[in-house]
């Protein structure tokens, strides 16, 4: 039975949520404050962390960011009111796998539950590392090295940059790779691939002469085959 600790200041949302997961066959524990979820994560291992972001004492974001230098394989999915795209932007910067904006139907939230759940229960990544020019990408230890030298990633922006390097030069539109890092099609991602695509660029090649990540006006994206 797959664990989830959910935090919500809401008592009604809270209990609503609770009682859904748990008819799902789900185990939901709930906690109202950033301090108590620190201290319970502490002693106790979950599968999904449901973090609403404005809460008492630490917000989502912040226990998104301070899970992340931890542990970048637990799944994490923003439960907010806040909707703006710079919200979500910024969400997934810090590391969060998923987003939904309140108010939102609980259907909704356990098919994305369960997509977070099938993404890291079949891996996509048949071989262990990929190649291309000095990028490597090791797979199996979620590592990135160009020219020998390593650079850290979010979990989105490592899905991101392997989504591009099996296509294999192919060019991929939005729609593709929106597909893809959220496994559904959500009409915001579309533009959020354009600011992932430019975190991706700085970290990736803003140091190098030779510039992997490409452009086809008009099209989409693609890596550069050297």
């Amino acid at each position: 039975m797959n664990t989830i600790l959910l935090l919500e200041d809401d008592p009604i949302l809270s209990k609503e949520i609770k009682e859904y997961l748990e008819a799902k066959s789900y185990q939901c524990k709930t906690v109202y404050d950033g301090e108590l979820f620190l201290k319970i994560i502490k002693n106790e291992t979950f599968d999904l962390y449901l973090l609403d972001i404005n809460v008492p004492k630490i917000n989502g974001l912040e226990l998104c960011k301070i899970i992340r230098q931890t542990d970048s394989t637990k799944l994490i999915m923003m439960l907010t009111a806040f909707g703006e795209i710079d919200d979500k932007v910024e969400a997934f910067n810090k590391g969060a796998d998923d987003y939904m904006v309140k108010p939102f139907h609980l259907e909704e939230l356990n098919v994305r539950i369960q997509a977070l759940f099938r993404r890291k229960e079949f891996p996509q990544h048949s071989n262990h590392k990929y190649i291309i020019a000095d990028l490597e990408i090791d797979y199996e230890h979620k590592t990135v090295f160009r020219n020998q030298q390593e650079i850290s990633l979010t979990p989105k922006e490592f899905k991101l940059l392997s989504i591009l390097a099996e296509a294999k030069g192919r060019v991929l539109s939005k729609n593709q790779i929106a597909a893809q890092l959220w496994d559904y099609h959500i009409e915001t991602n579309q533009n959020t691939i354009e600011v992932y695509i430019n975190f991706l660029r700085n970290k990736i090649d803003k140091n190098y002469t030779e510039k992997l990540i490409q452009t086809k006006v008009g099209f989409g994206y693609f890596i550069k085959q050297t």
